[in-house]
C-alpha cells in the first residue's frame, strides 16, 4: 500500500501558529544582524594593529638607518679632516638598502605519502607537503616578546660626497678617494670629491 502524501494548508495550520512562525523568523532575522557587524570590527582590529606594528618598526628602521649613516658621515669626516692638505671637510654618503633584521624562524615540515589501490588492480600514489613558517619569539627584560634576531645586515653605501678645503687639488682627491675606497669598498665612480667654497 501506499501512503498518500498530504499537503498541509494554511488552514490547518491556522493563524495564531502563521503568527507565531513569522515572529520566530524576524527573531531570528533580528539575532543575526548584531553579529555581522562585531564580527568585521573584529576582523578589522588585527589589521589596524598590524599596520601600527608595521609602520612603527619601519619607523624605527629609518630612525637606525639615518643614525648610522651619521655616524658613517661623522667618522669619515673626522678622519679626513686629520690628513695634512684637506682642511674642513663635509660628508654625505647615501646607502641603497636599509638595514635588514634576520630573525630566527622555526620551519616544521610534514610530507605525508599514501598509495591507494582499487579493487581493479590500479593504483594511485599521492604525496602531500606542508610546511609552516613561524617566528621565534623571546622575552625581553621588560616582559614584551620580541623576535630573536639572529644578525643585521648593514645597509651597502651607493655613494659618497667629500667636500673638502683641499678638494681643488689632484693629489689630495687621488688620497680622498683611496681612503673612501678603503674603508667603504665603494668603486671610484662612486665618489665625488669638490673643493668647498672659501
Amino acid at each position: 500500500m501506499e501512503k498518500e502524501k498530504k499537503k498541509i494548508t494554511l488552514k490547518e495550520i491556522g493563524p495564531a501558529r502563521l503568527v507565531m512562525l513569522l515572529m520566530a523568523g524576524i527573531f531570528l532575522v533580528l539575532l543575526s544582524i548584531p553579529n555581522l557587524p562585531s564580527s568585521d570590527k573584529k576582523s578589522k582590529e588585527p589589521s589596524t594593529n598590524s599596520n601600527k606594528t608595521v609602520n612603527q618598526a619601519s619607523a624605527t628602521t629609518n630612525d637606525e638607518t639615518k643614525l648610522y649613516v651619521t655616524d658613517l658621515e661623522s667618522r669619515l669626516k673626522s678622519v679626513l679632516m686629520k690628513v695634512d692638505g684637506i682642511g674642513a671637510v663635509e660628508v654625505m654618503i647615501t646607502l641603497r638598502d636599509a638595514r635588514e633584521t634576520v630573525v630566527l624562524k622555526d620551519r616544521p615540515y610534514t610530507k605525508e605519502s599514501v598509495n591507494e589501490v582499487d579493487g581493479e588492480g590500479g593504483s594511485r600514489n599521492s604525496n602531500k607537503t606542508e610546511q609552516s613558517d613561524t617566528t621565534i619569539l623571546v622575552e625581553g627584560s621588560d616582559g614584551v616578546k620580541k623576535p630573536y634576531v639572529l644578525k643585521e645586515i648593514e645597509p651597502e653605501v651607493e655613494g659618497i660626497l667629500v667636500i673638502a678645503q683641499g678638494g681643488g687639488q689632484a693629489v689630495i682627491q687621488s688620497e680622498i678617494i683611496e681612503a673612501v675606497q678603503v674603508l667603504f669598498g665603494v668603486p671610484p665612480h662612486k665618489v665625488k670629491v669638490m673643493k668647498m667654497n672659501s
